[in-house]
């Protein structure tokens, strides 16, 4: 970084946060939770640590003060071994109350954790190659990829190398530990954008380009996407990179936001804030400045978006092998199930098992021959590659229960819901619904066909939950944000007002039309008017 910073010369405007990192880098945390806060308690941490505790991957849970620890644990693309997941799984058993939650980012999420633990948790991951280290802070996180990686029939080229090179790269480099604000890449080759490209602050999507009469191979870049309260789309950069110059291009976006980005205020320090006022053009002109010239765009490959959904049994690249994509109802299971997966794993596949931003896991390499046996195991009764509709495109984040952002609770409610439009609505279609319980949209709200965003409102009976609900989220060539509509429902009433839109566009949809053509046709206004109907009645 060198000794004064461009964004340290005047502090006089700098945010508490960024005074915090001056004084002691985020990463200095980790040793000292392994070297004294383990051995002198949860009383002895200062704010100041607790805060960066972050960079060990490490939060605390809610409520504060009562001295646990909720953790997350980066998996590239979410592919881990089994070896990996049973190490994983007796982490959560020993430690965390046998719970496991796959997060929207591919990542593992442990809660119940105290300081004393985490000193062997580290242990224990490391010695199977994973790392909470940087799953959280003002650093580069968890990259999220293809979860097929190498056994794809739908992608350009296998980039699981490619992710671990710029996973290695940026994991504990302290040129790049402080950053403005949380920092999320996605790297994909996948037509299909199954790693959510549009809303990372720096992505990789498959193209193609003709470099001296040749077809090449490789990728567009996009930056600063992003959701929470004030979310963007991620703009494409006119820039085509081979898949050996994705790391090069990856320390220039990311030099970039270190070097140029906001840090006057919390809420206003992403890169997506940056991108948006210099736009895509100055942006790139500063990228080459760093990098050298770089070939202008080729041809996009990303044909549509299936929102990273694989349930059921699918082909996979290498002829007689399939995979099995399971559902994880709001992504929580037991660690006693994740045994029982890696134990399928290994007896039907070749000891890999891959996570999803849906929050699902996919266990790959079954022989054809070989599926119908494994699909009678019976973890796969709950785990189901078979989900009713609703159920299995149903996506919550922590909520409440955990999380002290939260101000409703969200992974039960989510669970209700689904099993109430299961039972109420017969849909030949899997409406993508998503549960958030504050504006930071860990369950990425608003690219949900019905995103639903927690709030409290006062009642006779005092302060209840309830949920703004929004409608026509989409990525992919059409991309857009969900549309919120006026009016906030009852958290007990959710379900029958979400029967009854969903059912306003099963009566009036056009043949074969989806939940997002019919909403791109008929618009928002059509929707609020339901809505407003509904709650009147």
């Amino acid at each position: 970084m060198g000794e004064t910073p461009i964004w340290a010369q005047d502090t006089s405007k700098l945010n508490k946060m960024e005074f915090v990192k001056l004084e002691k880098d985020g990463l200095d945390v980790i040793r000292t939770i392994i070297e004294k806060y383990a051995l002198e308690g949860y009383a002895s941490i200062p704010e100041d640590d607790l805060n960066r505790f972050k960079w060990a991957g490490v939060y605390e849970q809610k409520p504060k003060g009562n001295g646990y620890f909720m953790m997350r644990v980066r998996i590239n693309s979410g592919i881990m071994t089994t070896a990996q997941v049973r190490a994983l799984a007796a982490i959560a058993q020993d430690y965390g109350r046998n719970l496991v939650d796959v997060t929207t980012r591919q990542a593992i999420q442990f809660h119940w954790l105290t300081v004393e633990q985490l000193p062997d948790i580290f242990k224990r991951l490391e010695e199977v190659g994973l790392y909470s280290y940087e799953a959280c802070g003002d650093c580069p996180r968890t990259i999220v990829g293809n979860p097929l990686a190498g056994i794809d029939p739908d992608e350009l080229l296998d980039t699981t190398a490619i992710v671990e090179e710029v996973n290695d790269f940026f994991l504990l480099n302290r040129d790049f530990s402080n950053l403005p604000r949380k920092y999320k890449m996605s790297i994909s080759s996948s037509t299909f954008n199954s790693a959510h490209a549009e809303i990372n602050c720096l992505a990789y999507t498959p193209a193609i380009k003709v470099i001296d009469g040749v077809d090449t191979l490789g990728f567009h870049v996009w930056v600063g996407g992003g959701l929470s309260a004030k979310p963007h789309l991620a703009k494409q950069l006119d820039l085509f990179v081979r898949p050996e110059e994705v790391l090069k291009v990856a320390v220039g976006v990311t030099t970039i936001f270190r070097d140029y980005g906001y840090r006057e205020k919390r809420h206003h320090a992403r890169l997506k804030f940056l991108v948006a006022d210099w736009g895509p053009e100055k942006f790139l002109e500063k990228l080459i400045e760093l990098i050298g010239d770089m070939p202008a765009r080729g041809e996009d490959k990303t044909e549509g978006w299936k929102a990273a959904y694989f349930d059921g049994v699918h082909p996979q690249l290498q002829e007689g092998l399939s995979y099995i994509g399971l559902n994880v109802p709001v992504g929580r299971l037991s660690g006693t199930e994740f045994i029982e997966l890696a134990r399928i794993a290994d007896a039907y596949g070749q000891g890999v098992i891959r996570t999803t931003m849906s929050q699902n896991i996919i266990l790959s390499d079954i022989p054809n021959d070989r599926v119908e046996e494994a699909l009678r195991e019976p973890v796969l009764e709950r785990l189901t590659p078979f989900p009713k509709h609703f159920m299995s495109r149903t996506v919550s984040c922590t909520g409440n229960e955990f999380c002290n952002l939260a101000v409703v609770e969200t992974k039960v409610r989510a669970v209700k819901v689904a099993e109430y439009l299961d039972e109420h609505v017969e849909l030949d279609e899997e409406v993508r619904i998503h549960f958030v319980g504050c504006p930071n949209a860990c369950g990425q709200k608003h690219i949900a066909d019905i995103g639903l965003q927690g709030a409290l409102v006062k009642t006779p009976e005092g302060m209840v939950d309830a949920f703004d609900i929004a409608v026509g989220g989409i990525l992919g060539p059409d991309a857009q944000f969900n549309q919120v509509l006026k009016g906030r429902v009852i958290g007990d009433q959710v379900g029958p007002v979400l029967a009854k839109l969903i059912l306003f566009y099963k009566d009036n949809r056009s043949e074969e039309e989806t939940f997002n053509q019919f909403y791109t046709r008929v618009g928002a206004a059509a929707f609020q008017e339901q809505l407003t109907q509904i709650l009147a009645s």
